[in-house]
């Protein structure tokens, strides 16, 4: 470049000197740059040379073919760096990604090559004699972790006939193999802390566990089937079904089948061919947490996976669910199809809509609420329906679709007594409370279990835009308190919210020095907090008394010298300076 070159023509120069390299050093740059080019995630400086230590088909690694990272960084002629700090591996500018992008004729089938290097080692002796010993030490293997974890997601990117020969190797072995321990301690945090939103009235699935029956926690908990479902490869699939004989309900330790990985993941192919095996039973719940194929595939949104579980839905599920109780077996001789039942609740009483909502996903609640017989309002056992939760999360879009249903309550509330309404303020969803406000089956000012309505919650968490909506409402009660006799203004002051303060201030049904029944005022916790600006917009306002001491004889200069806010304090003594009057704090 400091010869007058472009970026671009910088880096085909850099690549010409690396293959003018000898032959070896030429092999081991353009491999480094392929592998971190097209990794899964960073790998380390180990993971690395390891890898390009592998020779495809081997049986064992030769340990003299491991490079140093020093050969492997002066091979990439300065296009790969090191970072000191975390001993990973990247390109030395997001731009040669995009370079390398652009240029696929570099590597040949880089996906492909890299699925076989991974089921290679994975393949090594050392590795099966690993997979056997009772103490499964890694220690001495750095890339094991990636070829147990990214072998899959490579080959399904790209499939060739020699890391299909070596992915059945490792499958026929899988069920007792230390990579099946590797990838499900990382499934494992993903798949079971998934939740729908973050609001402490809705408890996280982790909080639903049910007990594990104790024979399905073997040692091994995945196992091949599972694992190449949850990959998505459906031809070792295939290949896994037809050659030997497997249940295909079989669940790992978790309690789940290969059909819930595939749909939690969104593999339709494997999902299709699940479906298509006599024995599969698709509505089964998992032994964790209650949830079917269905209701993991809607809470991910995954529209083709519903799809194709809908198909075996009932044609007419509400007479004979009700006739028969809703068992399965009974109505899966009757109809001579699979039965899923888009209604049936998981552990926390969940439905696959209650999850599809929540996690905003349109098209699919499009999809079951299309069914005959779907019955939308059903709450959780926290008391929230799928409109609730969706409110919560600010799926305007998901809150309209439930809207338009005439079998779904728009004001009902949960278990805390709080409403949609009041989930959509608190969070501060502009759009969703528009939508609700609009109804005149909602109550804008309904007070929750706990004496809050839907504006002292907006007012608390500074929405602003919340709070000109429900102002706007003549059924609001702008200066309406809780329990403890804070007002709207109390709770936006608190917490040094100025947006709220000020729209609050401009009403004039607003009291801008009302006492709780503690005797704090507005300016009290304003100067307790010390929130400068919230005392300098009270401070403005003549019938604000800057003395008033509370219940405990605690005034705003008070808190706010206690505190160490001397900003605020700087403002109190100015205020009263002016008007000596008010050293004469009115009776309480």
């Amino acid at each position: 470049m400091t010869n007058g070159l472009g970026l671009g023509d910088a880096y085909d120069a850099t690549i010409r000197q690396i293959k003018s390299q000898t032959e070896d050093r030429a092999r081991l740059g353009m491999g480094a740059l392929m592998w971190i080019s097209h990794s899964e995630r960073l790998l380390s400086a180990d993971e690395l040379c390891h890898a390009l230590a592998v020779e495809i088909g081997s049986t064992t690694l030769k340990i003299n073919n491991v490079p140093s990272i020093q050969t492997v960084l002066s091979c990439c002629q300065g296009l790969v760096t090191a970072n000191t700090g975390s001993s990973t591996i990247r390109l030395i500018h997001f731009t040669l990604k995009q370079y390398l992008s652009r240029h696929a004729d570099f590597f040949d089938k880089p996906h492909s090559k890299i699925a076989e290097t991974c089921l290679t080692y994975l393949n090594f002796q050392a590795i099966k004699d690993l997979s056997a010993s009772p103490s499964r030490d890694p220690r001495g293997t750095p890339f094991l972790r990636y070829s147990s974890l990214y072998w899959g997601a490579h080959m399904r990117m790209e499939l060739s006939d020699r890391s299909r020969h070596l992915a059945r190797e490792l499958l026929d072995q899988y069920d007792n193999h230390i990579a099946a321990e590797q990838l499900w301690g990382s499934v494992n945090k993903q798949f079971f802390t998934s939740r729908i939103g973050s609001d402490d009235s809705a408890p996280s699935e982790l909080c639903r566990r049910s007990a594990i029956p104790e024979h399905l926690n073997s040692r091994m908990p995945f196992f091949a089937l599972h694992c190449v479902s949850y990959f998505g490869i459906a031809e070792l699939a295939i290949d896994l079904i037809s050659t030997k004989e497997r249940d295909v309900n079989q669940r790992d330790s978790a309690g789940l089948t290969p059909l819930m990985w595939a749909a939690r993941y969104g593999c339709e192919e494997v999902v299709e061919m699940l479906l298509q095996q006599k024995d599969t039973q698709p509505d089964m719940s998992d032994m964790r947490y209650g949830r079917t194929a269905l209701s993991w595939a809607a809470g991910s949104g995954h529209e083709g996976v519903v799809s194709l579980l809908l198909g075996r839905r009932l044609v007419n599920l509400g007479s004979i669910g009700r006739r028969w109780g809703k068992t399965a077996q009974v109505i899966n001789v009757l109809s001579r199809r699979k039965y899923v039942n888009p209604n049936k609740q998981d552990g926390g009483r969940r439905t696959p809509l209650f999850w599809a909502a929540g996690n905003g996903h349109e098209r699919v609640v499009e999809l079951l609420l299309g069914l005959e017989g779907i019955i939308p309002d059903v709450p959780g056992d926290c008391g929230q329906t799928p409109l609730s939760c969706a409110a919560r999360n600010g799926h305007d879009g998901v809150v309209k679709l439930l809207l338009e249903r005439e079998d779904v309550r728009p004001d009902r509330p949960d278990n805390r007594g709080q409403t949609p309404l009041r989930h959509a303020a608190k969070n501060g969803h502009d759009k969703v409370v528009k939508l609700l406000l609009e109804r005149e089956d909602v109550s804008p000012d309904r007070l929750d279990n706990f004496g809050l309505t839907p504006l002292l919650s907006a007012a608390w968490n500074g929405r602003d835009g919340v709070v000109e909506l429900l102002l706007g409402r003549e059924e609001v009660i702008s200066d309406r308190p809780d329990i403890d006799g804070r007002a709207p203004l109390s709770f936006a002051a608190c917490n040094g919210h100025d947006s709220v303060v000020k729209l609050l201030l401009e009403r004039e049904d607003v009291n801008p020095d009302m006492p709780d029944n503690y005797g704090k005022t507005p300016l009290s916790w304003a100067s307790r907090g010390g929130h400068d600006g919230v005392v300098k917009l009270l401070l403005r306002r003549e019938d604000v008394s800057p003395g008033r001491p509370d219940s405990h004889g605690e005034t705003p200069l008070l808190l706010a010298t206690r505190n160490g806010h001397d900003t605020v304090v700087k403002l109190l003594e100015a205020r009263m300076a002016t008007t000596p009057a008010y050293y004469n704090a009115p009776e309480i």
